[in-house]
């Protein structure tokens, strides 16, 4: 086989070229996030020369990064690259948040430049002109700030300039994170009331019955199967969700399977007897239309599928509620009209909130932290401290009303 040369007569190696535009020596090789780079020079002397740098550099796994020429970009996929324990789920939104918010932009400069007004200004850009809500700049800043502490843990950079930013920022937004309020008793009486008696959304009556009931994540619900359903011991067992995942490459996304978000959400929770009903109601549906039951990750058997027979996508379920919650206003502004009376609307609110919901009646009954935290699945006892031990008005008025009657005599 021919030996490839230069204009000199010089062997070529592989991953060596000249450029014939201009007689530039390209090396061509793959770096360890599997894309392809590319080192230029003037001669083949000084090709080599880089090569070999580049080499030494790579068996002491540190290439470009270690001298502080490796931009964030580079440093936040170093980092994924060692999170080996993710949850596809957790990899697959870090990377989607990363790539639309990131990437193109903040994430090209290098890391050893940036300063701690570097990420207050580009944190003010997202808040403001991008009219990003507080919640997404946590999960973004969740991002870079371990990024930036790989770094530091690595020598590049002394000090960590995302450190107490957030607070920074938001307090000079003058935005704020806001509290996901729970559904009253009304609200949820009246939002079940009328699913369960209009001639449309009546069919999606089991569905909101259970995660009202059962305090459930959404993707968790939707991936339920017949066989995690135990109606006689009266439990159901949750050990996978379902969820969306963007695909590399594409603007597609792609519905499947998945392990619950932590170890602590695999777990068992007691079925109520308005559950029960659900389920059974749900099974004779699908009795009744003869429908075959889909595949999904090798998973067959779910109890919640759409008119099409497919695993139900949570959007799906977000946007029904918004119809809902829209029919429901407009029917309850007409009667309060008729009857003179100022209207009671539902307030917008998603999937979540009814998860939410159920943890606030949960936490109105029960004082066990413990318990709210196995049936609510949270790996940390503060999630359940600091999201939902909060009383509500009702229960606070409750809770005062009894103290009345006990004090009734000493007054």
């Amino acid at each position: 086989m021919a030996k490839r040369r230069d204009s000199k007569g010089n062997i070529l190696k592989r991953g060596e070229c000249v450029r014939k535009s201009d007689g530039k020596y390209v090396y061509t090789f793959t770096d360890p996030m599997g894309r392809r780079r590319f080192i230029y020079a003037n001669s083949l002397v000084e090709l080599r020369n880089k090569e070999t740098e580049l080499k030494r550099d790579q068996l002491d796994g540190l290439d470009a990064y270690v001298r502080g020429y490796a931009t964030i970009n580079m440093t936040f996929d170093r980092y994924i690259s060692t999170r080996k324990s993710l949850r596809d789920s957790t990899l697959s939104n870090y990377t989607y948040m990363y790539d639309r918010f990131v990437r193109e932009s903040f994430g090209l400069r290098k890391i050893a430049d940036i300063k701690y007004s570097d990420v207050v200004q580009f944190y003010l850009y997202l808040l403001d002109e991008l009219d990003l809500a507080p919640a997404t700049l946590d999960n973004i800043h969740c991002m870079l700030r371990p990024t930036f502490e790989l770094a530091v843990r690595d020598d590049i950079i002394r000090k960590n300039p995302t450190d107490g930013v957030v607070a920074d920022v938001v307090k000079q937004s003058g935005k704020s994170k806001g509290v996901k309020n729970a559904l009253t008793k009304a609200q949820q009486r009246a939002f079940m009331d009328y699913v369960a008696n209009h001639p449309i959304y009546s069919h999606w009556w089991p569905l909101f019955t259970v995660l009202l009931g059962t305090g459930t994540r959404i993707g968790e619900c939707l991936g339920l199967r017949w066989e995690d359903i135990d109606l006689e011991k009266g439990f159901i067992e949750i050990n996978h969700s379902v969820a969306y995942y963007p695909t590399k490459g594409t603007r597609t996304s792609v519905l499947k399977v998945h392990l619950p978000k932590t170890e602590a959400g695999i777990r068992k929770i007691p079925i109520l007897e308005q559950v029960k009903d659900a389920f059974e109601m749900a099974k004779e549906e699908q009795d009744e239309e003869g429908i075959e039951q889909p595949y999904l990750d090798g998973m067959t058997g779910f109890v919640f599928l759409n008119r099409f027979g497919d695993v139900m996508n949570p959007q799906s379920v977000n946007r029904v509620i918004k119809r809902i919650i829209s029919s429901y206003n407009n029917e309850e502004e007409l009667e309060a009209a008729r009857e003179h009376r100022e209207p009671v609307y539902l307030p917008n609110f998603s999937c979540h909130i009814l998860r939410h919901t159920f943890a606030t009646r949960l936490c109105e009954k029960c004082s066990n932290q413990k318990v709210i935290q196995s049936v609510m699945g949270h790996k940390d006892i503060r999630t359940t401290l600091e999201v939902y031990a909060d009383a509500t008005d009702e229960k606070n008025k409750e809770i005062f009303e009894m103290l009345s009657y006990d004090l009734n005599d000493l007054f």
